[in-house]
């Protein structure tokens, strides 16, 4: 019998990316997809789920209040991009917390404690978890075509008047009638930073930062007065000395 899971994430590409993760093992069947907690309080109530994919941050109820008001719970595995609510979600028996960007070996690790449990365990071909893992990527319409954007190539990302322009390692630029607010929701926030009303840099990217530029491939881009402080924080967290 395959063990029924629920995926919930306020991000439709965190819930894309498990759910692909869970068509690739045979013993897992997805038996749906919310994006609130509220939403997945529905669905509990409704039918059973034997194991939960749960983020933290979501508006309304987070994931962890979620996990507290439930008296009839499936097992957990946490997604999220916060480290530090690590504790808190093992306090909560949570089987397992992951940490986007989730990679597919990762996922198969979590998968494995919830049937180590159970006296069981998955076992996947060595070749399985060295090619079936697909970087994040995103599509963005650009000249009446949806262009498929690999997230880990990209450097920053710059708002202008009427288009967005996304810029790439390899010196290509993508643009997009859109608004950097809308591409900033379905990029993980682990990963990227906002660091201006009009800019968007990849963490990885970055050169060196002073208090007012990061600097990416030999260019500065500023970072706004409004966003000093959180992008200071952001970085401290990776700095040392």
């Amino acid at each position: 019998m395959k063990v029924r899971c629920l995926v919930v994430d306020d991000e439709e590409l965190a819930i894309d990316v498990i759910t692909e993760y869970i068509g690739r093992i045979e013993y897992l069947e997805l038996a749906g997809t919310c994006k609130s907690a509220l939403e997945a309080l529905s669905v509990l109530n409704q039918r059973e789920i034997d194991l939960m994919f749960l983020d933290i941050q979501m508006p309304g109820l987070t994931g962890l209040q979620l996990l507290r008001n439930l008296s009839h719970r499936p097992e957990v595995i946490f997604t999220t991009a916060y480290l530090e609510y690590a504790l808190e979600g093992f306090e909560l028996q949570a089987l397992d917390y992951l940490i986007k960007p989730v990679a597919f070996e990762r996922f198969v690790k979590a998968i494995n404690r919830y049937f180590k449990g159970r006296q069981q365990e998955v076992s996947l071909p060595e070749q399985i978890l060295k090619d079936t893992f697909q970087e994040p990527f995103i599509f963005v319409k650009s000249d009446k075509m949806m262009v498929k954007v690999m997230l880990g190539d990209i450097t920053h990302i710059e708002s202008l008047r009427n288009y967005v322009s996304i810029y790439m390692k390899d010196g290509k630029e993508v643009k997009t009638l859109n608004t950097i607010s809308n591409i900033e929701e379905k990029l993980p926030e682990m990963n990227f930073l906002r660091v201006h009303r009009s800019f968007i840099v990849a963490i990885d990217k970055i050169d060196c930062f002073m208090a007012g530029s990061v600097k990416i491939r030999g260019q500065f881009i500023p970072i706004g007065r409004n966003y000093r402080g959180y992008v200071k924080q952001r970085l401290d967290q990776r700095s040392i000395g």
